[in-house]
């Protein structure tokens, strides 16, 4: 056990007010996420804490996420797409999740009553990263990019040389983030917020990332 997800059980993940107070997602599903931390320890996991967040790793590999949502809380497998699933629960978030999938959960009692499930889930991921597999990851120029980024490319030369410059790793997190709401005012929204800090050659989370040094 990692005396770090201690605090995170207690005081949230620290990145908005609401930590420490009644209303952290994280307190909503407190019972729910100590109850899937004791099985991923008891699958061998070592625990550790990344981007603020429980996360589970074989011989230092990313197994899962331990996450608490608004709605419901969830194991995030890093190579979810590569499981069998053979219960039909895994949940890909967006169509452009490529590796990642879900099981959500909103209350103990249902994660009690798939406690052996659960465990076949994990033990099934340990066992992929055991053999070496991979994900077919697309190419950046495969991803979906939203309308308002093409507009915003094609009306800002100096935000398109920026955004090109980007490595291609912090591209994809930004198009993934900016294609993810549904509404295109909040899409264009969230364009606009981060203009700056794609000019500065920033990734989605490097300002949060130094902060926390």
């Amino acid at each position: 056990m990692n005396h770090l997800v201690d605090t995170y059980l207690s005081d949230g993940c620290g990145r908005c007010s609401l930590g420490g107070t009644p209303d952290c997602k994280v307190h909503r599903w407190h019972e729910e996420l100590v109850l899937l931390r004791e099985m991923l320890l008891h699958c061998g996991l070592n625990e550790e804490l990344k981007w603020s967040i429980p996360c589970y790793t074989y011989q230092n590999s990313n197994i899962v996420l331990l996450s608490a949502f608004k709605e419901y809380c969830a194991l995030s497998f890093f190579k979810g797409s590569l499981l069998r699933d053979s219960n039909g629960m895994l949940i890909q978030q967006t169509e452009n999740v490529q590796a990642t999938r879900q099981l959500r959960f909103t209350n103990v009692q249902e994660i009690a009553d798939l406690e052996t499930v659960i465990r076949s889930y994990i033990y099934e991921a340990i066992e992929v990263e055991k053999l070496g597999l991979k994900v077919d990851m697309k190419d950046r120029a495969e991803l979906a990019y939203p309308e308002e980024l093409e507009l915003k490319l094609a009306d800002d030369a100096a935000f398109k040389a920026a955004f090109e410059a980007l490595t291609p790793g912090r591209q994809r997190g930004y198009v993934l983030f900016f294609a993810a709401p549904k509404q295109s005012k909040t899409r264009a929204e969230r364009i606009e917020k981060n203009r700056a800090q794609i000019l500065e050659g920033k990734g989605l989370h490097d300002d949060y990332r130094s902060n926390k040094k």
